[in-house]
């Protein structure tokens, strides 16, 4: 049997009563059984409650011990005022070469463009830090709508297409760049 490799799923806002929670949860439920990955949480409101109070774990030592660990990443993110968030960006950015060779796919969710601007400007972000950014993702334009009280999509077969596309490309690339890295360490490249 192989290893299994393992997915970070980064939760893109850390707003009070964000909607983040009811489409990542959509997303693990649908991708919790994976025979090819071990799921791991990043989530932006970590580091905001560990803001001023005693802390037993440097968010940042957390964040890039997260990143190094993850073989891949799905990032589930709104959009706000056409872009990503600022809580988003900040966890981006306290890390960088544990970012490097590793795929990224995209969730998300927004008004009438499903968020898909704050992709297009988180593949730039993503370009810089060296990783593989999949074109296959998924958008839900007007999530509050496509979503019940409970969190259910009222349409899921709707989803089932993207969702496998989205999947099995980030087995391919996950799989592909961890060998790579294993063969020639992403680091030796420009030495």
């Amino acid at each position: 049997m192989t290893e299994k490799m393992t997915l970070a799923v980064i939760y893109g806002s850390a707003r009070q009563g964000r909607f983040c929670d009811t489409v990542a949860s959509w997303l693990i439920r649908e991708i919790s059984t994976s025979s090819v990955f071990s799921l791991t949480i990043i989530d932006p409101v970590r580091f905001r409650t560990s803001r001023g109070a005693e802390k037993a774990v440097d968010p940042a030592e957390w964040m890039e011990r997260k990143v190094a660990e993850a073989d891949a990443f799905i990032v589930v993110t709104p959009e706000y005022n056409h872009g990503y968030p600022a809580a988003l960006k900040e966890l981006i950015d306290s890390v960088y070469e544990p970012w490097h060779a590793k795929p990224v796919a995209f969730v998300s969710y927004g008004g009438a463009s499903g968020g898909i601007r704050a992709v297009e400007q988180l593949r730039q972000v993503f370009g810089e830090l060296h990783t593989v950014t999949l074109r296959d993702g998924i958008t839900f334009p007007k999530a509050w709508s496509k979503f019940d009280a409970a969190g259910n999509l009222y349409k899921p077969d709707e989803m089932q297409a993207p969702l496998f596309l989205m999947m099995d490309r980030l087995t391919w690339w996950a799989r592909t760049l961890k060998s790579a890295r294993k063969t020639t360490p992403y680091t030796e490249i420009a030495a």
